[in-house]
């Protein structure tokens, strides 16, 4: 799934492969998918498209941002993005692919959901879209201590940790994937309570967002996610479906996946006793 240290990568990416580069095909739905999101008819693409270069790309939260003259694509949730540098035919199932004028081409597919949206640029009115756009990235200045101690309210005393850094787009881009290795390295199980942080267990949770985050986007993205070329990310996640019963690396626990909340959580018995 892409969360926001993807995103910060394939934006990228992205930018340095298709900058000025100029679309000359789109091809949508080829292997249909219900849960493929696409803004009003998918077979307007190629006309929307089409003849538009491309100016450039950026992130904002879990979002990808790519802008082709009056018309931009956003790419979220489950969209796998790939870069083809030779003039390939299209994978056989794919919900979007993109042909450029040197034989280039861009392909979307989906492994459960995802938004592949192509709006006039500058007028994308999609609630998770505006709220990440809106609200300061973890791994920029704005998300400070004070911002952050604005998130607590009453509303959120009752949930878990998970609950808390994961749902109502609270840190947009920080998903049920990069919160694992969050809660891990700030000693926290993910069924704790926000109510039972104590203020330096605040501080705590704080820093290992902005590191954590930091790692991950530096290192290229999660170890269980790949890029645009299709290698995988260079931060080797503490907890993830990589890890689960092995030994933890500090204390030698064996890693524990459990169902909560609609998902899984990875976790160490003794570094995150609950």
């Amino acid at each position: 799934m892409i969360e926001l240290p993807e995103a910060v990568v394939l934006s990228k990416q992205l930018a340095t492969e298709l900058t000025g580069k100029i679309i000359t095909e789109v091809i949508t739905a080829n292997n249909p998918h219900k849960f493929a999101w696409y803004s009003g008819d998918p077979n307007l693409y190629n006309e929307a498209l089409t003849c538009k270069k491309i100016n450039g790309a950026i992130s904002y939260g879990g979002q990808i941002e790519v802008v082709a003259e009056d018309m931009t694509l956003v790419f979220s949730d489950g969209v796998i993005l790939h870069y083809h540098q030779k003039p390939d035919p299209p994978p056989i199932k794919h919900q979007l692919f993109i042909r450029f004028n040197d034989g280039t081409s861009l392909s979307a597919t989906i492994a459960m959901y995802g938004g592949l949206l192509c709006v006039p640029t500058g007028k994308n009115d999609n609630h998770y879209y505006l709220i990440a756009k809106e609200k300061p990235s973890p791994l920029g200045d704005l998300f400070h201590h004070d911002y952050f101690q604005s998130l607590f309210d009453q509303k959120a005393d009752n949930f878990s940790l998970k609950a808390f850094l994961a749902t109502n787009q609270r840190i947009p881009g920080v998903g049920n994937g990069v919160l694992q290795d969050i809660l891990f390295n700030a000693g926290f199980h993910p069924k704790k309570k926000v109510k039972a942080l104590v203020e330096v267990g605040k501080h705590h949770l704080f820093d290992s967002i902005k590191t954590t985050l930091a790692a991950m986007a530096d290192q290229g993205g999660r170890d269980t996610e790949k890029d645009l070329y299709g290698n995988s990310g260079g931060y080797r996640t503490i907890l993830s479906k990589n890890t689960v019963g092995k030994p933890c690396k500090i204390c030698g626990s064996v890693i524990i996946k459990e169902a909560y909340l609609g998902g899984s959580i990875y976790y160490c018995p003794t570094c995150q006793a609950l």
